[in-house]
């Protein structure tokens, strides 16, 4: 039986050693631009990947269904389709649906049918449940029930692009540079250690929260079987789905801040939590004690964004690369120089984080209605 887990994986590998590219760009000020200068930037790094996956989130792209949860869907046939459109129109009101723009694309062979649904909220909800929960829980039931229907995008404003290619392929297909948005990341290859298939590229994503990778997270089975006690079901083969699933539970449902998020994703070693302050020590032991199976280990840097903020985290000792470039508002996170180089020439400043401490990029004020539906396109190599 034909599974959404083989279209178009033309390597037929389950595993090929590479490396990842990361990219994110973000103008502060909440003003949107264009995503060509971001896909230039992506393409600049094609020698990190395989060609065996790309995708780009967008914050700040549907503003004329703002209030909406905006579902990125993929099909394998039209009775997976029929089934899936079935089961949103039991359990919400669907107020648009439409096929995903995209174009021919002579690398892109054989795709699944990608389609986008915009959803509001039936009258009533279960007794203790917020809307956000009721979202995942149906993206859950979605992901784990028995057609080749995938939920790879389910947030508000915001939207999931992603498949098997390169990235600058993927961008190609589904006609990026046509979306404006305030937050862009892109991500290039595919995760290390699984199979190559379209709901299995970055980024991951769960509501308004995505997260792009380079590396390799050797601890998704206790990070899985914890989130698994929380409802949540890892259903896109690869580790770095745990990170999208730990942010939200530690954020959203346990309302943790950022910062403290970062001291359990990215825990300090012990030997340095015993030379902190008596306070300070207090705390990194009891976020140790109760959330030490999220710790991530392995290598990685990570990208991290929701409407508002985008996060860049490394590993403690920084086994994977991450660059930052700020210019004005503007505010540039990328494994390489070069590639904010590219588009940036003339930064404000740049540096290496420190491994393990999270570099925060928040928006100075909310978008206003001239931020997210106005202003002028910008051209690759130029920012707002």
């Amino acid at each position: 039986m034909r599974d959404l887990r083989q279209v178009n994986n033309i390597h037929d590998d389950d595993k090929v050693i590479d490396a990842c590219a990361i990219f994110g760009a973000m103008d502060r000020a909440g003003k949107r631009f264009s995503g060509e200068s971001v896909i230039k930037a992506i393409t600049n790094m094609h020698d990190r990947g395989n060609g065996l996956g790309g995708g780009f989130a967008i914050y700040g792209l549907y503003p004329e269904h703002a209030d909406l949860y905006a579902f990125h869907i993929m099909f394998l046939d039209k009775k997976d389709k029929q089934e899936t459109e079935e089961f949103l129109r039991k359990h919400f009101t669907v107020t648009r649906e439409e096929e995903v723009p995209t174009r021919p694309t002579a690398a892109i062979k054989n795709p699944p049918l990608v389609w986008r649904y915009f959803l509001d909220m039936p009258q009533s909800l279960p007794e203790n449940l917020s809307a956000d929960d009721y979202i995942v829980a149906r993206v859950m039931d979605i992901n784990t029930g028995t057609n080749n229907s995938f939920v790879f995008s389910s947030g508000k404003n915001m939207a999931v692009f992603k498949g098997v290619g390169y990235p600058e392929e993927l961008a190609g297909y589904f006609r990026l540079e046509e979306y404006r948005g305030y937050l862009w990341t892109a991500h290039g290859r595919f995760p290390t250690n699984t199979v190559a298939w379209w709901g299995g590229a970055h980024p991951f994503s769960i509501l308004d929260w995505t997260v792009i990778h380079n590396g390799e997270i050797s601890s998704y089975g206790i990070n899985r079987r914890f989130l698994e006690q929380y409802g949540y079901q890892c259903t896109m083969q690869t580790d770095t789905e745990v990170v999208a699933y730990a942010v939200d539970l530690l954020m959203r449902q346990h309302n943790l801040p950022l910062e403290i998020t970062a001291r359990v994703l990215a825990a300090p070693f012990w030997d340095e939590i015993e030379r902190r302050p008596p306070a300070e020590q207090k705390l990194l032991r009891a976020l140790r004690q109760v959330y030490g199976s999220l710790l991530l280990n392995g290598p990685f840097a990570v990208i991290i964004a929701h409407h508002g903020e985008m996060i860049g985290l490394t590993d403690r000792i920084r086994l994977r690369p991450l660059t930052v470039g700020e210019k004005g508002d503007m505010l540039y996170l990328s494994s390489e120089e070069s590639a904010i180089r590219l588009i940036r020439p003339d930064l404000d400043r740049t540096w290496l984080p420190m491994g393990g401490e999270p570099v925060i990029g928040r928006l100075k004020k909310e978008p206003t209605p001239q931020d997210t539906t106005g202003g002028e396109k910008v051209s690759a190599g130029k920012s707002v």
